[in-house]
């Protein structure tokens, strides 16, 4: 990976991008337990959870695939695996897989399109390409698990990273250090991912008429 890349992230935003990774690893491998499976295909289902969206994002700004360059996402994965096996399913609440996936979801939208801006590629199109990062693991691991998936559910979701993303691209328009704007972003995009799951908040849906 080209380095003079790199400081445009910083330890803060790396950071995310690994709890991120985390995070959604471990409502992959969730997602998992739910269905009773192997340890390998916890494994599988915490790798393709966790990697899928910045893979997708990587092969589309035409980045070095991150996780192949560098192990610690992939380890990351594995652990949030076996953290899942070996943890008691009483433990895991009914409502966990959706809370592991909004923070992932937050951290995800922020890392991407942080990423994507240090690869030169457009304000708007980087807070899309921050959108594809924070869903689509989770789009991979309701489709490996055969649930409908995350984005067809009533509450805001995709809204959620947007929020996340462009208000990250934002704030570094006007000026905001790194760190600052992508914790700021981050914790918002969090927030109403919460809001929308308590409250049961959606965008209005198209209306045909009779």
């Amino acid at each position: 990976m080209n380095q003079t890349l790199l400081p445009q992230i910083g330890p803060v935003l790396e950071t995310l991008g690994i709890v991120g990774t985390f995070v959604f690893a471990a409502s992959g491998a969730l997602a998992a337990a739910r269905l009773r499976q192997t340890l390998v295909t916890f494994a599988f289902f915490a790798l393709v959870t966790g990697v899928g969206g910045g893979t997708v994002r990587d092969l589309l700004i035409g980045a070095p695939v991150f996780w192949v360059r560098d192990a610690v996402p992939a380890i990351a994965c594995m652990m949030a695996a076996l953290l899942v096996w070996f943890t008691p399913r009483r433990l895991w609440s009914d409502s966990a897989l959706d809370w592991l996936d909004a923070v992932g979801l937050a951290a995800f939208a922020v890392y991407g399109a942080a990423k994507a801006m240090s690869y030169g590629v457009p304000p708007l199109v980087a807070a899309m390409m921050g959108v594809v990062t924070g869903c689509v693991g989770g789009i991979m691991r309701d489709l490996l698990a055969g649930e409908p998936s995350i984005l067809l559910r009533p509450e805001l979701y995709v809204t959620a990273a947007a929020l996340a993303a462009g208000l990250f691209v934002v704030l570094r328009w006007i000026g905001l250090d790194v760190p600052v704007a992508g914790v700021i972003a981050a914790l918002l995009g969090f927030l109403l991912r919460a809001v929308a799951m308590r409250k049961g908040l959606g965008l209005p849906h198209y209306q045909t008429e009779d």
